[in-house]
């Protein structure tokens, strides 16, 4: 149980998400595609929180001095990685959050689809999509991997 705890609380963090959670569910020594499931649960279960906070955060740092240049040019940047996400919207959204690459993960398609006033219930879905899209690939790769390297060892 205590593995599974730290699986799904790692696939809930920026950065680590689900694209760090099953590989390390599996070095853990669960089962891989339970080590998968859990990390798409708690990349996506993270969804709401990040939601409906992110822009009342936004809002509160951009009022101060010392954050707001840091705070426009992180939102810049976001804006930036959303040219496809704003083309094709739902699709663009699932895609650019089922194809692990880095800064493409539930955080990032969140605070986007916040800037882009892209409403809860298609951004929950749509992330839910690309979180096993991105599950999908990530378990591919770490089963993959594993047992290319038993193969050679």
């Amino acid at each position: 149980m205590d593995n599974i705890l730290k699986v799904l609380f790692s696939s809930m963090l920026p950065i680590i998400e689900l694209r760090g959670a099953i590989p390390l569910g599996i070095a853990l020594g669960l089962n891989p595609l339970k080590s998968s499931i859990i990390s798409v649960l708690g990349s996506t279960l993270i969804v709401p929180f990040i939601f409906f906070t992110v822009r009342p955060v936004i809002n509160f740092l951009l009022r101060l001095k010392p954050f707001e240049k840091s705070v426009s040019n992180f939102i810049e940047r976001s804006l930036r990685k959303s040219k496809k996400i704003q083309k094709y919207e739902f699709l663009g959204l699932t895609l650019f959050v089922g194809i692990p690459l880095p800064g493409t993960g539930a955080w990032t398609g969140t605070i986007i689809a916040v800037l882009l006033d892209m409403r809860f219930k298609r951004t929950f879905f749509s992330i839910f999509l690309g979180n096993l899209m991105a599950g999908l690939i990530v378990y591919i790769l770490s089963t993959t991997s594993i047992a290319l390297f038993k193969w050679f060892v």
